[in-house]
């Protein structure tokens, strides 16, 4: 079965999910969302952009699961800095269980060095919620299927400090200037970058992003937050410490994202990723 399929948020298409072609193993590939746009057709992913070809749209990835990349692009050595090294993995679709319009149920495999290290289950859904913004609504379970104890780490957890990295992660398109961001109560990257907040928002030139942790688990990860180098938002699994996850373990992230027309004050940020997330 294809693992692409696209989706529509009140008849309107919004989001196309697929496994993007031609990707070298050094971008560790993994199916991904892109492009992504708002209800007025502006996109909000960008996939493979020069800077770092291994971003690739919204979607989930780790770059190290017991010392295997499934994030792409090198790998961060204590001692070495930044490596280029033959680690890396892919995520194999393995088969939609449900496919609508507005969203769908995948399984997934980890595979690295000829193992299937994990398992996952990863649903995707969209939700309406005005004329000029929608909600996706993603959850992630991976389970540990390798038959020993993982652990999840990131170039934070090898010794690079504030690169904490890894798990749900959205990459958004580079503009002239940077994009704001900002939380209920902090403003700026330096001030919302490992902060753990219930929202952050991230808002482009005619363009806004609030994130969310939609479980109680999934807020206690610190936000990862890029504006000036790039545009790039993610949850983080394993901020200072690795993540163990022991034989038949499973973990549980979800993460609802608003996609707004327009740029969004603290105001109505708040507003909107209430709604979506109780809706």
């Amino acid at each position: 079965m294809s693992s692409t399929t696209q989706l529509y948020c009140s008849g309107r298409p919004v989001g196309r999910y697929s496994l993007p072609a031609d990707l070298d193993r050094r971008s560790s590939p993994r199916p991904c969302l892109h492009p992504v746009t708002t209800l007025g057709g502006v996109p909000v992913t960008e996939l493979a952009p020069p800077d770092h070809p291994h971003h690739l749209g919204a979607g989930v990835a780790v770059p190290d699961v017991e010392g295997h990349n499934f994030w792409g692009g090198r790998t961060y050595v204590r001692g070495r800095g930044p490596t280029e090294l033959d680690n890396h993995g892919q995520q194999r679709h393995d088969g939609f269980k449900l496919r609508d319009p507005d969203g769908f149920v995948e399984e997934l495999s980890w595979l690295a060095g000829g193992r299937r290290l994990m398992r996952e289950h990863r649903t995707v859904a969209v939700t309406p919620l005005t004329d000029t913004a929608w909600a996706l609504d993603l959850t992630f379970s991976l389970t540990n299927v390798s038959g020993a104890a993982l652990s999840v780490g990131s170039p934070a957890t090898n010794g690079r400090d504030g690169a904490g990295y890894g798990g749900f992660f959205w990459r958004a398109p580079k503009e002239p200037a940077a994009p704001a961001a900002f939380t209920a109560d902090a403003e700026g990257e330096a001030a919302v970058h490992g902060a753990r907040a219930d929202w952050l928002a991230v808002a482009g030139q005619d363009w806004t992003l609030v994130f969310a942790g939609a479980t109680a688990r999934t807020r206690e990860d610190p936000w990862f937050v890029r504006t000036a180098e790039y545009p790039g938002v993610g949850s983080s699994l394993a901020p200072v410490r690795r993540l163990p996850l022991a034989p038949d373990e499973t973990m549980v992230r979800r993460v609802v994202t608003v996609v707004a027309d327009g740029r969004l004050d603290r105001d109505g940020a708040a507003a909107l990723v209430h709604k979506a997330v109780t809706a």
